[in-house]
């Protein structure tokens, strides 16, 4: 970055005529820099096209919205049947090439989702595992207990919540910890179970946020979970633990 004072005209370079115009791939722009990426997804953020592809890397704007129609059953079955890059960007369309590729290359698939807090990392963490709910409920002799098991890890996500999450500046949910969700497949492409692992990568960073529990900043709040007692304690309960 320049200071200001000393951004001169030849400096400045000409934009590509190709990235005037949005596109639903970066990696195919002629000039792929930090002003022309910036540009592009503002321009089709403005379209309500939150997601654009950079290769197989899919990059997200959070909306802070209702986008009617994102999300919905139709748009499940819509990239259930399609391969990756021939419908436009979107969540559904990385979850099916997972599971598309768990039998294709008969591997194990990882998905990482990274982003600054409020940028809609649990948000993208519940489509996933929505879009794989739904892709597993499709397969032919899933049961009962097959829909049981998808239910359980789906229902399981608010209660895990609200021991980890908390209200910061930046947003009113937020996941105050790393966290590692493993699925478990048939060989038929069901759900069998799944389980939730906290992954704290930094330790400081672990004994910074334990001082939620004593301390909030101006604008924040601690863990859910106190606030979820305190709304259900009796007031011989409130007394005892001196709440």
């Amino acid at each position: 970055m320049y200071p200001r004072s000393a951004l001169t005209m030849d400096l400045v370079l000409p934009m590509h005529q190709n990235n005037r115009e949005a596109v639903e791939d970066m990696s195919l722009m002629s000039d792929l820099h930090e002003a022309a990426i910036m540009l592009n997804l503002y321009q089709r953020y403005k379209d309500d096209k939150i997601y654009t592809n950079i290769g197989s890397i899919l990059a997200s704007v959070n909306p802070y919205k209702q986008i009617l129609g994102l999300y919905d059953e139709r748009a499940v079955d819509l990239y259930s049947r399609h391969q990756l890059g021939e419908l436009p960007p979107h969540i559904f369309a990385i979850a099916n090439e997972c599971y598309r590729c768990l039998w294709k290359r008969r591997d194990s698939q990882c998905v990482l989702i990274s982003g600054e807090s409020g940028a809609g990392k649990t948000e993208s963490t519940k489509l996933l595992l929505k879009f794989l709910s739904s892709m597993s409920q499709s397969c032919a002799g899933g049961g009962d207990n097959q829909t049981h098991v998808e239910a359980a890890i789906m229902e399981s996500s608010p209660i895990l919540e609200a021991f980890g999450n908390a209200k910061t500046v930046y947003n009113n949910n937020s996941s105050r910890f790393g966290k590692f969700i493993q699925l478990h497949f048939s060989q038929q492409g069901h759900i069998q179970g799944g389980r939730v692992v906290d992954c704290i990568l930094l330790h400081i960073y672990n004994l910074l946020e334990k001082t939620r529990v004593t301390r909030q900043s101006p604008g924040e709040r601690n863990y859910h979970i106190f606030y979820a007692l305190l709304a259900g304690a009796s007031k011989e309960e409130r007394g005892k633990f001196q709440m």
